[in-house]
Order: structure tokens, then sequence, then C-alpha cells
């Protein structure tokens, strides 16, 4: 665990204002997946510090999942099953199958992604809990 200096409290700050105004720019409703990455990184950085471990432990880590990746996996498990149970059902079976997950992929377009994934605004508040956990800090004078 690294000690967090004074320098480094104030550059945190400003990377959380910064991570802020960017994600502000971004549709709130849809997953980024970069700035899932990047947050996940900036996170696994956050709990090295010492006097910020307790403030970010309960912090999730990002899921950088979007609606068209489940989407492609709905069909590739659709074309898998269609390749290996065609002999096993009869021809309604196929088409139960067929309309099935046909059904899937409507429905998992039509879900919120936050459901499922970590979107912009869900980023966001997790950047905010960051600010809180630094604010405590500061209020806790433990930054001599």
């Amino acid at each position: 665990m690294a000690e967090l200096t004074r320098k480094e409290f104030y550059e945190l700050a400003d990377q959380c204002r910064e991570r802020a105004l960017e994600l502000a720019h971004f549709d709130q409703n849809r997953v980024n997946r970069h700035q899932c990455r990047r947050f996940n990184m900036w996170l696994a950085r956050l709990k090295t510090y010492d006097q910020l471990a307790a403030g970010v432990q309960d912090i999730s880590a990002a899921r950088p999942i979007t609606r068209y990746d489940l989407m492609a996996a709905a069909v590739v498990l659709w074309l898998v099953s269609m390749f290996l149970l065609r002999e096993q059902l009869s021809m309604g079976g196929n088409r139960i199958l067929a309309f099935g997950i046909w059904g899937l992929v409507v429905l998992l377009y039509f879900l919120p992604e936050s459901l499922y994934a970590t979107t912009v605004e869900l980023l966001e508040a997790k950047v905010l809990r960051v600010v809180e956990a630094l604010e405590e800090l500061l209020i806790s004078q433990e930054m001599e």
C-alpha cells in the first residue's frame, strides 16, 4: 500500500474534476467501453493508497458490456444451439427455438443497459463517491 501525499491528493482531486467533465460529453444512458476501462485502471490505482482504501473499497469495477455484445452472444448461442440440436428436435422444436432466441434478441435490445452494464451516468456516480472519500479524508485532517 502506498502513502497518499498532499501533492497526490490534490492531483487526484483534479483528476476527479477532469473525469467528471470528460464523462459529461457522452450519452448518459449508454455504455462507453473506453471510459469503463479507464475508470477500472484508475480505481485500481486508487485502491493502492492506505488512506483511501476504506473509502473506495466498496466501489465496484465498471462493467464494459454493450448492448451489441449481448445481442451477438445471443445470436452465437442461437446458431450453436440450432447446429447442435437440429437432429434432436423436430421441425416444430426448431421453430420454437428459432423464435425464442429471436425474441431474446429483441428483448435484449430493449432492456436498459444499466441492468447489465455500467453506463456513463453510473460512472459519474462512482467518480462522485471517490470525491466524497477524498472530502472525508480532507475533513478528517489526515493529510499532514
